[in-house]
């Protein structure tokens, strides 16, 4: 007599590939969701277990611990981030064209309501957690890379004013944080994104590229 099964699943109720990362993913997206509505410090692996209707020792199968779970959601989070901006970024036709590309796409990002909740969450509680406010400085420097390399790559040929390109870098994203903001929080319609976008780059190009830029 042959043993039924689900499709996707080995004999003997073991999870297949596709059905442990389905399960990952679910359990990754759930804990994002939860993290971003009530906070790191309230939310428990108990209250993203039965959010998601599976047991904790699901989770805890996976991760040990609360901290490990974070750095995985983000991890998953850097990690899709740089896949856009480095895509950006391979659009351009030149350094600086480049360069734009990478921020536009940054505040694509940014003015994401989903993603904006959770990192809002973050940065909040990272401002009263010592141990919480250097992990995000580890993450924010491996998610930036792309950026802070086109900038350093721009200054190089001589369209962007010679110095600090971490600097350079965090000016523009100073810069970007303010058309996020705008969006994020408008009470009304939504602003023209491209607008906000473009009157800032060229803030930025009035204070970092150099005098003979063309395009500044």
């Amino acid at each position: 007599m042959k043993s039924e099964c689900h499709p996707g699943r080995r004999p003997g109720g073991r999870p297949s590939k596709e059905e442990a990362e389905r399960l990952g993913a679910k359990i990754l997206d759930g804990a994002r969701a939860v993290f971003g509505t009530k906070g790191i410090g309230h939310a428990s692996l108990d209250e993203i277990a039965s959010e998601l209707g599976v047991s904790k020792h699901t989770i805890y199968r996976r991760y040990p611990g609360k901290a490990a779970l974070l750095d995985a959601v983000v991890g998953r989070d850097i990690a899709r981030f740089r896949q856009a901006l480095v895509a950006a970024g391979e659009a351009g036709t030149e350094p600086l064209d480049k360069v734009r590309r990478i921020a536009r796409s940054y505040v694509a990002f940014g003015t994401a309501r989903d993603y904006a909740a959770f990192y809002l969450s973050v940065n909040a509680e990272a401002a009263v957690s010592p141990s919480l406010r250097e992990q995000l400085a580890i993450w924010s420097a491996a998610a930036l890379e792309p950026l802070a390399e086109a900038v350093s790559v721009a200054q190089g040929t001589g369209v962007l004013r010679p110095g600090d390109s971490l600097l350079a870098r965090d000016v523009l994203i100073d810069l970007m944080e303010g058309v996020n903001n705008r969006v994020r929080l408008a009470a009304g319609a939504i602003p023209d994104v491209e607008r906000l976008f473009e009157d800032r780059w060229q803030v930025f190009l009035a204070a970092m590229s150099t005098p003979a830029d063309p395009g500044r």
